[in-house]
């Protein structure tokens, strides 16, 4: 009934990493976070707002090496939400047209 290679699902760990399909350099994105892109770049919008705010805190301080940690993490990580946002709505536009 069930043949040895009758199993559809993806082999091993690149096999995993290529499921579900997606285009060039949104393949660094892990698949589980590619699956569900608006909650995690909500989480990295509001993590990112955090460590800014942890930054300008530093920053009243005087405490200027922590500061510039926690503003380049938030300003990495607001940009990674922004751009986890934007790439449902570029899927959307591509199979639309």
């Amino acid at each position: 009934m069930n043949a040895p290679n009758d199993s559809t699902a993806a082999k091993g760990l690149r096999g995993w990493w290529l499921s579900p399909p997606r285009p060039g350099v949104q393949r660094l994105i892990n698949p589980w976070e590619y699956r569900h892109l608006r909650a995690f770049g909500a989480t990295r919008i509001a993590g990112g707002s955090v460590a800014a705010a942890a930054g300008v805190v530093c920053l009243s301080y005087g405490v200027y090496g922590w500061a510039a940690f926690f503003l380049i993490i938030g300003a990495l990580n607001l940009a990674g939400g922004y751009w986890y946002l934007t790439i449902p709505r570029s899927g959307r536009q591509c199979l639309a047209g």
